[in-house]
């Protein structure tokens, strides 16, 4: 993907981190300097070091500054709990850059973005056990305002905790520095994100869908959503050091680390999420290992029970698997292998911090790793997965023997041209000018000549063998690909571990390379009608000849504002990637692109007849010419109008 594109696709596929630790849609990973995983390969068990303080100190010791210096982020907090106790939590670099002040696991606070979503999901699970929820009711019993259902189908809590609502993405103010929280209740209610999908068949990432979870625990219990978390969750578990509000209350506020763009940079601020439930948590890595604690506990961490065993046994089970042999997704907890051990655990990025929870629940063992920048280029996701590669190998070795090929090579290279093409995410925006994605950037997976494919994703080039029919494995990491496949076609294909956030569908002909080709030209001849107009002034003053009619001056003067229109479009996305301020700019260039196209084609339909209606005494090059024109506005107008360039609707 092109840095622009790619930095959007970011926004809109993984907001708070859609992904779990191996790979991560939110920020590009270009790091030379870490070596690629190794392909499953048998390894004895008994090559597992001790887990011990005094082992895992020193091996974090050991591997956390350099880390930190390579990936240029300034500070990072790593928890390891283990066996119902905190093992080692220990924070690494600044909190402040600027003034040197150390990160303490303890005292300083975090955002952890999406993971805040696993205590949203807790709150559900805990009216669910009192009998005041149903996760298989139609939401709309708890709301004071209506969801439209999709054919005719009921939207559910189960729907939510899965992301399987089929709701489009939302990316406008989802953060922003205002130092205010925006009211819970008028965000839902202002825009309410179209469907793309009927609830439960497809995966689509939800922050808005985890915001009406919020809003429903806080009119169900009566209680605001942060006052209710508070009082049911942080007291329970001695999380002293954690809050949802925005701004944070005066007793946290000095312990809050700054997050930074980039390292040496002044801090950006505190950033408001404007859907909290979904990602406005803070909190210290020491309360985050409490949290960890009281899940791999079965819901209770000392005296105190925040789940009954069988609801976080049902959390942690996998209920929904959007490919058959890919891992799916629990009442709100990810699937995850990790060296044949079972993982639960969530992802979490805002546009500063960037975190990682993962519980290895058959071992009693939980991960939690944080930075406060996501680094040079992307690389404080190259962090992360150091540091979880390098504690699973250290202490939790892959047993398992290669997985042995089940396909031949003429099988492998058939069903490699059948997966090869652009392909869209179905967590992803249809009905805002965001559609555009797909069109200037899609996902291309392509064939290779010994039966391989290839694809890039955030950045990452990957190449996957074929090991079962229509089933691929990393040729360097650990990652698999699965295709559906119906008359011959793939209809679509899903990658662990973003799987139960999204899949990947066909690009439709109005968002493929036939329609940026089409577009290509159009905007081509609109260039060239552009650059000619002085020139040909120049030769016709040159000659004497008369200057044109009208209808050839309306023409080219639709042509610069159709190019105007296209570097407001521009100017758009570049904002997007700086302060996302589009308060101007974007009705500007929706209501230029509207005039530009729609009255370039009347204008051009008008040269046309003009230029037909001469008969013998008009060239055939300027009806050819005329014709060109006519059709470069007509498919502007056809794509403008599939992408919504030309509408007024305000939100994304």
């Amino acid at each position: 993907m092109k840095p622009l594109t790619l930095r959007l696709a970011a926004l809109m596929l993984a907001a708070f981190g859609a992904a779990m630790p191996t790979a991560s849609a939110q920020s590009p990973t270009t790091s030379p300097q870490s070596p690629p995983i190794a392909p499953l390969t048998a390894t004895a068990k008994e090559t597992a070091r001790p887990m011990t303080l005094a082992d895992t100190q020193a091996w974090l010791d050991g591997l956390m500054p350099a880390a930190l210096k390579m990936a240029q982020v300034p500070g990072a907090v790593v928890v390891i709990v283990k066996d119902g106790q905190p093992l080692i939590q220990k924070g690494y670099g600044y909190a402040d850059w600027d003034r040197r002040v150390p990160v303490d696991a303890e005292r300083t606070l975090f955002r952890p973005g999406s993971v805040s979503k696993l205590f949203t999901w807790t709150a559900v699970m805990q009216l669910v056990e009192q009998g005041k929820l149903n996760l298989d009711a139609d939401l709309n019993q708890y709301l004071d305002f209506k969801i439209p259902q999709f054919n005719g189908k009921p939207m559910t809590l189960r729907h939510v905790l899965t992301h399987t609502t089929g709701f489009e993405e939302t990316a406008r103010d989802l953060i922003t520095y205002t130092g205010k929280s925006p009211d819970l209740a008028k965000v839902l209610k202002d825009y309410i994100p179209p469907a793309l999908y009927e609830p439960g068949a497809r995966p689509g990432y939800s922050n808005y869908a985890t915001a009406l979870a919020g809003y429903i625990v806080q009119r169900v219990s009566g209680l605001p959503f942060d006052d209710y978390v508070e009082q049911k969750i942080f007291t329970p578990l001695g999380m002293r050091h954690a809050s949802f509000r925005q701004p944070l209350p005066p007793a946290l506020a000095p312990l809050m680390s700054q997050g930074y763009e980039k390292q040496g940079e002044p801090g950006k601020g505190f950033e408001i999420v404007s859907l909290a439930p979904a990602g406005s948590l803070s909190a210290t890595g020491a309360d985050m290992g409490r949290f960890m604690q009281a899940f791999l506990q079965q819901g209770q961490l000392g005296e105190s029970r925040i789940l009954k065993p069988e609801t976080v046994k049902q959390m942690h089970g996998q209920l929904t698997k959007p490919m058959p042999d890919l891992l799916g997704i629990g009442l709100g907890f990810y699937q995850h292998d990790i060296n044949g051990h079972r993982v639960v655990g969530h992802g979490g990025d805002t546009i500063l911090f960037h975190t990682d929870l993962l519980l290895f629940v058959d071992d009693g063992i939980g991960l939690y790793i944080s930075v406060n920048s996501p680094g040079k280029d992307g690389q404080g996701k190259w962090l992360r997965d150091t540091v979880l590669e390098s504690f699973a190998d250290r202490y939790l070795p892959d047993a398992r023997a290669a997985t042995p090929r089940q396909v031949d090579d003429a099988t492998a290279k058939q069903h490699a041209r059948q997966l090869a093409g652009s392909y869209q995410s179905t967590r992803r925006e249809d009905s805002t000018f965001f559609s555009l994605l797909p069109l200037l950037s899609p996902l291309k997976v392509e064939a290779l000549d010994d039966g391989r494919v290839a694809l890039e994703l955030a950045g990452t080039r990957s190449v996957f063998r074929e090991v079962k029919p229509y089933l691929w494995e990393e040729v360097h990491g650990k990652r698999r690909l699965q295709a559906i496949v119906e008359n011959g076609r793939v209809v679509r294909w899903g990658l662990e571990p973003y799987v139960f956030a999204f899949v990947f569908e066909p690009v439709p002909a109005l968002s493929g390379g036939l329609a940026l080709l089409l577009a290509g030209l159009s905007l081509v001849t609109m260039l060239l009608t552009a650059l000619l107009w002085p020139v040909a002034a120049v030769l016709r003053r040159k000659h004497g000849v008369a200057a044109p009619g009208r209808p050839l001056l309306a023409v080219r003067v639709a042509s610069v504002l159709v190019l105007l229109s296209v570097a407001l479009w521009t100017l758009v996305f570049t904002r997007l990637e700086g302060d996302g301020d589009l308060s101007v700019v974007l009705p500007l260039a929706q209501v230029l692109t509207l005039v530009a196209f729609i009255g370039g084609l009347l204008v051009s339909l008008w040269q046309a007849r003009l230029a037909f209606k001469g008969g013998a005494a008009v060239g055939k090059a300027a009806k050819a010419l005329a014709v060109v024109w006519v059709l470069a506005f007509a498919v502007l107008i056809v794509i403008g109008g599939a992408h919504h360039l030309m509408s007024f609707n305000q939100n994304f």
